[in-house]
């Protein structure tokens, strides 16, 4: 398993490095966000072509990445494409007019941070692919995982859909989402991303315990990021600025992250 995980780092950093030049090329680094989901996808696609013959546990969790990562990978890749670099770059890298300094602190800052990132973040998966080998069996903790997986899936794709047709919608301009499941949590998709990972940790839990108990940081991580760090906290600041006292409102009546009834 340590070979493979090492191929698996080794492909990763291979890569970022390819996409790092890219990236100095174009001068933008926004894309990264799309590579978050695609590389998690297909680092489990990886482990489950080194296990040799996949059984259904390997081949469940194989899925339920893939799935994950190339839809997420897909909405934000399209939305880099619509709306370009966005400000959280802007702010964090030098100006791109200093192609040096923009390159050298895009790889250590952006593109190797975020490698490390998806290492960790998706050592579940990995773990769990490679530990399940042929096994066709299941335990009733995966059905579990399973199950808060697809919850996670659910708001994270709906919520997307739901955001992206207000959005949409001239009238809505200057306006606040607060319909849907916005109305009853203001992330449901980072509220459904950190169900779709622990989900995906409890199915690689009930695989080999022994092995996967050892990446509970990676999920443990990405609920802080996105609760505290580069998720709702970022966001919400950006949108307290854009919205002002609306957004101050709706901070007050709906929930932060978990889904709850709106108070009054």
């Amino acid at each position: 398993m340590i070979e493979a995980l090492a191929l698996n780092a080794a492909a990763l950093l291979g890569a970022a490095i390819a996409l790092w030049l890219l990236s100095a090329l174009l001068s933008k680094v926004s894309f990264v966000d799309a590579v978050w989901g695609l590389a998690m996808a297909g680092l489990a696609l990886l482990s489950w072509w080194q296990v040799g013959e996949p059984g259904l546990a390997a081949n469940l969790l194989t899925a339920m990445v893939v799935a994950w990562g190339v839809r997420l990978g897909v909405h934000l890749l399209r939305r880099f494409w619509r709306n370009g670099e966005d400000d959280r770059y802007t702010e964090m890298l030098p100006s791109p007019d200093r192609r040096a300094r923009f390159a050298i602190t895009a790889l250590w800052k952006v593109w190797l941070l975020q490698s490390a990132l998806i290492m960790l973040v998706s050592s579940p998966a990995q773990v769990g692919i490679l530990a399940a080998g042929g096994d066709a069996s299941l335990s009733s903790w995966a059905y579990i995982g399973v199950a808060l997986y697809l919850l996670g899936i659910v708001f994270e794709w709906v919520g997307d859909w739901q955001l992206a047709r207000f959005k949409a919608d001239p009238a809505n301009e200057g306006e606040v989402m607060d319909t849907g499941l916005w109305r009853y949590t203001r992330h449901p998709n980072y509220f459904g991303d950190a169900c779709a990972w622990w989900g995906i940790f409890i199915v690689a839990l009930s695989i080999d315990p022994g092995a996967v108990i050892w990446t509970l940081p990676g999920p443990i991580f990405l609920t802080f990021t996105l609760v505290k760090w580069s998720g709702a906290a970022m966001t919400e600041e950006g949108m307290e600025k854009k919205y002002g006292d609306d957004f101050s409102a709706y901070v007050q009546r709906t929930s932060a992250f978990v889904p709850m009834p709106p108070r009054r």
